[in-house]
């Protein structure tokens, strides 16, 4: 289904949860989440119908979020019930990796296809100051649990931060240059915790153009340019929602764990989807879509208008 200016929409985010076994800074406060009920989150059936209303309305690529994902039990099985929906292509899921040693061979025996890993920084210290709790090894053995289980394409998502993480931009590049995956590089966005933010932390992607000049453009994929590291096994990704808004070519809307379509993530707009069955569901999803705007209004002066962190939408 295209939207209403004439965007195909063909990709649902799904939060399966608000939870998170980590506190990163620029995403939730100390404290984390306050816990709902458990009947104040879509069950794994209400997720799957929604996601095959979707389904019939042109969505092809499914990427389940959170929170962190694998939080939920039995995500696996929710997993194989979406990916046996007709239509559906492409299923992925981003998680921290802190919990991938244990899950990723059920995860691809379910039928997920890519993983996004989220990783800040490759400083154990640091690590542990950003996200209050785990450990880089956690997510590092998590990246060869991923490659064991035999999934391929991985992408690292890498937030950029002034000041903080800025200075790791060549030890990345070489995980680019040793490994088999993307390492993408994403702006910081003033969302949530982060909004409030000092503007150095706020780095524009090409800050890694700078740092890498011999990078090789190979082109993008939608959302990230893409480069290639010379005599590298992997790529390099830059994905600049604040420098260079890509929205003319956003195909994408969220689904919330408590059940709500938000067309874009920087917008308040929400359309509530539970309890909807047959005609009713799909005429709210097709008017969701119908009310996706033509681009989003944040940058350094203005923060998102979502009334939500992300933790609550789904990265």
């Amino acid at each position: 289904m295209r939207d209403a200016f004439g965007r195909a929409i063909t990709y649902l985010r799904i939060s399966v949860t608000d939870l998170c076994n980590y506190r990163c800074r620029y995403c939730m406060g100390e404290d984390g989440v306050q816990k709902r009920g458990h009947a104040d989150v879509l069950s794994f059936e209400e997720i799957a119908q929604i996601a095959a209303a979707a389904a019939s309305l042109g969505i092809e690529k499914l990427r389940l979020t959170g929170g962190e994902p694998l939080v939920r039990r039995g995500v696996a099985d929710l997993c194989a019930m979406l990916r046996a929906i007709p239509g559906i292509r492409e299923l992925g899921l981003t998680t921290n990796g802190g919990l991938l040693p244990a899950l990723a061979p059920a995860l691809k025996a379910a039928g997920v296809d890519r993983l996004n890993v989220s990783l800040d920084t490759l400083d154990p210290e640091k690590f542990r100051s950003l996200t209050r709790s785990g450990t880089l090894d956690d997510v590092l053995c998590g990246l060869d649990a991923a490659s064991d289980a035999g999934f391929t394409g991985t992408k690292l998502n890498v937030v950029l931060i002034g000041g903080f993480n800025d200075g790791e931009i060549p030890a990345f590049l070489r995980l680019a240059e040793k490994r088999d995956l993307t390492v993408r590089f994403i702006e910081l966005m003033p969302i949530g915790c982060a909004a409030k933010w000092d503007a150095r932390a706020f780095l524009p992607a090409d800050a890694v153009l700078k740092a890498a000049p011999d990078l090789i453009p190979i082109g993008g994929d939608g959302v990230a340019r893409l480069y290639r590291v010379p005599g590298g096994r992997g790529t390099v990704g830059l994905i600049s929602p604040m420098s260079d808004r890509f929205c003319s070519a956003c195909n994408r809307i969220r689904l919330t764990a408590d059940g709500r379509i938000k067309p874009c993530l920087h917008s308040a707009e929400e359309y509530p989807l539970r309890g909807l069955h047959g005609s009713e569901l799909t005429d709210a999803l097709r008017k969701a879509i119908l009310s996706k705007p033509k681009e989003h209004c944040m940058d350094a002066a203005h923060p998102s208008g979502a009334l939500r962190n992300m933790f609550e939408i789904g990265g």
